[in-house]
């Protein structure tokens, strides 16, 4: 057993901002880094299209705020948006002075660009490998603290809790498959979203759900599980993102006519502002959603990788392009053998998003004491049924900052002390881990079966557009899969990176969570956001505006329940976005 003051779970962009403030509120405090993989391999360094945050003379917080409310559908809570959008200016500023080197107009001030469901130009970016650029700095910027202690490549698979409270995790070693507990005052999780619970995803392979999944078996609810968002850009058969900072810099989309097709559909109003009236920035959820019109209507193209429309960047040019979308254009050529200077990028929408997850207060504190989450994986939440493009970053910076200091002001006054009952439950972990998973090399059913049912399952019953015949199915389906995956084998029996493992513990993860998103669709019986009930049609705002609360019964089921949205100083409305 190794102890240290705070346990971070996840090394990406949260993580690290995580602990990089919990060592600077103070310094007297020790933090472990437990990440399943080498921090820049984190999924944040995907990340292509750019971070919202006003710095333009043209923009204010008010407005930055109200996109965020109109896009979330009205339901975030608003009093984390003006938090959010009040701190983001200075987190993307502290990256610059840690060294992010953000692109530039020609007077040498930030350049901005525009972005779906934003009436101002505010993202920043850094050409279209924002991502990358802003998690190297982090990182790097990490690396100058001591205090900070890293365990690369180890898989967390249970989060210790004794009366109520958290004192840490366990994990397994990969490289040696040595299983051990990691005490702490206090854990922040910071471990993305869970993507692969679908078959067609922008996520990397490692986002399963994890830290969702060890929350909700810990007793921490999970939050607005049903609204999955879907990106309208990604590539046929390997789900890779084109950003959408394509289409801010001019791209089109068009169905198999040529035609710009979604000047058809309700968008939202002209905005006053030129630059953004392109209805090809409407929000993400809608154009997903005309997308599936579209294919209802004979209007896409059939692939061996299902049906696509086009994305058509060829009138930018190549000096655009190679300027602000060099990675589109290294994305195409390499896994599609295309050039989008000369050529249409096929695309279709794909999953990319949780705007829910473990239920957070505005300093990223859940139900459970001394347990804290930021990022995708936690709700805060500023995102309620549609994330806006380019919100996401500047959230992990901003919230993964918020929970490091709550962490840290928590550890200095908790008991060191984790206490019989938490060495007895590693031990008891450790048992179940080499009992029933290493050990288990005579089941009928195989991992990699199991999570390909499950993932169909998702898309058919919880994808763009569901009902409650589809839902119910898919939540007996999954009910199905649990049991079966009860007599999976695990026939690898090394100890080195033991992938085989590793599959079946993220399988178990994205089981818990997929039935909470189901559970969660189903019980809301409106549609909203990325949220469409094809059987509940409208918006419902008297009987849904409240935020989804799942908890674990003691049955080993998903029980709903509801939270009023905190509203501040904007009543719902109706949704208008630039075009």
């Amino acid at each position: 057993m190794t102890s240290h003051d705070v346990v971070v779970v996840g090394g990406g962009g949260a993580g690290l901002r995580a602990a990089i403030a919990i060592v600077q509120a103070d310094p007297r405090l020790n933090v472990a880094i437990v990440s399943k993989v080498y921090p820049m391999r984190s999924h944040t360094v995907s990340a292509e299209g750019g971070a919202a945050a006003v710095i333009a003379a043209d923009d204010s917080l008010d407005e930055h705020a109200y996109d965020t409310v109109s896009g979330s559908d009205w339901l975030c809570d608003q009093d984390a948006v003006e938090a959010f959008v009040a701190e983001a200016p200075g987190e993307l500023l502290q990256l610059e002075h840690w060294g992010c080197p953000w692109s530039r107009m020609p007077d040498g001030e930030v350049a901005v660009r525009a972005f779906g469901g934003m009436k101002k130009m505010r993202t920043w970016f850094a050409a279209d490998k924002t991502g990358f650029h802003l998690l190297h700095t982090l990182f790097q910027t990490s690396l100058q603290y001591e205090q900070i202690t890293r365990y690369d490549e180890w898989y967390v698979t249970r989060l210790l809790v004794d009366e109520n409270r958290v004192y840490g995790v366990v994990a397994i070693e990969l490289a040696t498959g040595r299983i051990q507990a990691v005490t702490g005052r206090a854990v922040v999780l910071c471990t993305g979203g869970c993507g692969r619970v679908f078959p067609f995803t922008t996520n990397g392979n490692i986002k399963t759900g994890d830290g969702m999944a060890l929350a909700y078996r810990a007793g921490a609810p999970l939050k607005d599980m049903e609204f999955i968002q879907y990106h309208p850009t990604g590539l046929p058969f390997t789900g890779i993102l084109i950003t959408e900072a394509a289409r801010a810099e001019g791209g089109w989309l068009l169905n198999k006519d040529g035609y710009r097709y979604l000047q058809d559909y309700d968008l939202g109003t002209p905005s006053p502002t030129p630059v953004l009236r392109s209805m090809e920035l409407g929000p993400r959820d809608r154009v997903s959603q005309a997308f599936v019109h579209e294919q209802e209507k004979g209007r896409t193209v059939d692939t061996p990788y299902g049906p696509v429309v086009y994305l058509d960047l060829r009138h930018l040019g190549a000096k655009v392009i190679d300027t602000k979308l060099p990675f589109v254009r290294e994305l195409c050529l390499q896994y599609e053998r295309i050039d989008p200077v000369h050529e249409l990028i096929p695309v279709r929408p794909v999953q990319h998003y949780m705007m829910g997850g473990v239920h957070t207060d505005i300093d990223g504190a859940t139900g459970l004491p001394g347990l804290y989450a930021a990022g995708e994986v936690a709700c805060v939440s500023i995102n309620g049924a549609n994330r806006l493009g380019s919100n996401s970053l500047p959230e992990l910076l901003v919230f993964g900052r918020r929970a490091g200091i709550a962490a840290a002001e928590f550890a200095a006054t908790g008991n060191t002390d984790p206490g019989p009952a938490v060495r007895a439950q590693a031990a008891d972990e450790r048992r179940r881990l080499e009992r029933d998973l290493l050990a288990r090399r005579d089941g009928r059913e195989r991992i990699a079966d199991i999570r390909t049912e499950m993932q169909h399952t998702m898309e058919g019953s919880a994808g763009i557009y569901r009902d409650a015949a589809s839902l119910v199915k898919g939540a007996d389906k999954l009910r199905e899969l649990r049991e079966r995956f009860g007599k999976a084998t695990v026939e690898d029996a090394s100890r080195t990176f033991n992938t085989e493992l590793v599959a079946a513990l993220e399988l178990e993860f994205m089981l818990d969570v997929a039935e909470t998103m189901v559970a969660c669709a189903l019980c809301r019986q409106e549609s909203r956001g990325a949220h469409q009930r094809t059987d509940f049609r409208g918006r419902d705002d008297e009987r849904f505006l409240t935020h989804s609360l799942v908890f674990l019964d003691r049955a080993g089921s998903p029980r709903v329940e509801y939270l009023p949205v905190t509203i501040t100083r904007w009543p719902p409305a109706e949704r208008v976005y630039g075009r």
